[in-house]
């Protein structure tokens, strides 16, 4: 057995005192004291042993942490979805009663999420948000041990990250329950494709159609205006096209009432529309929209929360918020 030898030393021991003696690195000694991912239970007991026979001040350490933290949640997010303008928006809000700022990135066709996502690991964020991500969860895992991560508005299985969004399956059939209450018995699903939650709104309605019995079809989809027009197009040129339209999303819902209004058809009058997600396009100067809310402030706020938790050596979790009708002008009786 070696036997360590004490030296009294000429002033307070630092994190870096600590790392020399125990033959690490500074950053390493940092995620041992914070009591963060990163670190082997060998190595934290280890570094703590050295730094409590150093005289290392645990008061002092936190002290000078929080002074030399960057204090930012770094946070990426698609710049053509409204709803994640909303998010930023509350993020912001919930982030600085927290003591914290945010350090953004943008997702847009011409900059993939990875360039967004690496350009915010080089602000030295402490914790990373990602609004809407489409990264596989093999990526976000290995992105996770370089970074606590919390995904908004997508679940994953990927270890270590956790997730907060709506229970989209039950938000879609809170829009068939609405649609059928006004006597809509002929309805279809503008669904979002392969975006974040699609799969989860999709068999949301299913269920709802069969719990009413009445008649409901999928239609092939996406995310954007242009997605919503497109399917519109296609539910009115077919045989019986439907009386209520859900659509994946309010982006995709004002591409439906667009074309409807082209084609000289009245919303709700003669097809009603109800979006999802609730964002500023809900309640544009053109159209007050029928939608399911998620609620951007109770989700940015669990969100930071979560993602400090996370940063404080908290284990991923998953978080699924109750969404709830908003009934506006675009749903109406059936004819």
């Amino acid at each position: 057995m070696t036997e360590r030898i004490r030296r009294p030393p000429a002033s307070r021991p630092t994190l870096a005192d600590v790392a020399r003696e125990a033959g690490v690195s500074t950053a390493l000694v940092s995620i041992v004291m914070r009591g963060v991912p990163g670190a082997s239970d060998a190595t934290r007991e280890r570094v703590r042993a050295i730094a409590d026979d150093m005289g290392y001040v645990r008061d002092e350490r936190a002290r000078k942490l929080r002074q030399s933290s960057s204090r930012l949640i770094g946070v990426t997010f698609d710049l053509q979805q409204a709803f994640h303008g909303d998010l930023v928006e509350h993020l912001y809000t919930a982030a600085a009663a927290r003591g914290y700022d945010l350090a953004i990135s943008a997702v847009a066709p011409s900059r993939g999420e990875d360039v967004a996502l690496q350009a915010l690991l080089r602000e030295r964020c402490e914790v990373a948000v990602l609004l809407g991500s489409t990264l596989a969860d093999d990526t976000l895992a290995a992105t996770a041990h370089r970074v606590p991560l919390l995904l908004v508005a997508r679940r994953s299985s990927a270890d270590g990250v956790s997730s907060v969004h709506s229970d989209d399956a039950a938000g879609v059939g809170l829009a068939v329950d609405h649609l059928v209450s006004l006597g809509h018995r002929s309805l279809a699903h503008v669904d979002g494709g392969t975006a974040p939650g699609a799969d989860d709104r999709r068999h949301g309605f299913t269920v709802a159609v069969e719990r009413h019995g009445v008649e409901g079809r999928v239609v092939a989809g996406g995310p954007t205006e242009h997605d919503g027009a497109r399917c519109m197009a296609a539910l009115l040129d077919s045989p019986g096209p439907p009386t209520g339209v859900v659509a994946f999303n309010d982006r995709s819902a004002a591409g439906a009432i667009d074309l409807l209004v082209r084609r000289r058809l009245d919303v709700p009058d003669d097809v009603s529309v109800i979006g999802y997600d609730d964002s500023r396009l809900a309640i544009g100067p053109h159209a007050q929209m029928s939608t399911i809310s998620q609620n951007a402030t109770e989700m940015a706020e669990t969100a930071v929360d979560g993602a400090l938790d996370l940063l404080a050596g908290g284990d991923a979790r998953e978080v699924v918020l109750a969404p709830h009708l908003v009934a506006r002008s675009t749903t109406g009786p059936a004819r």
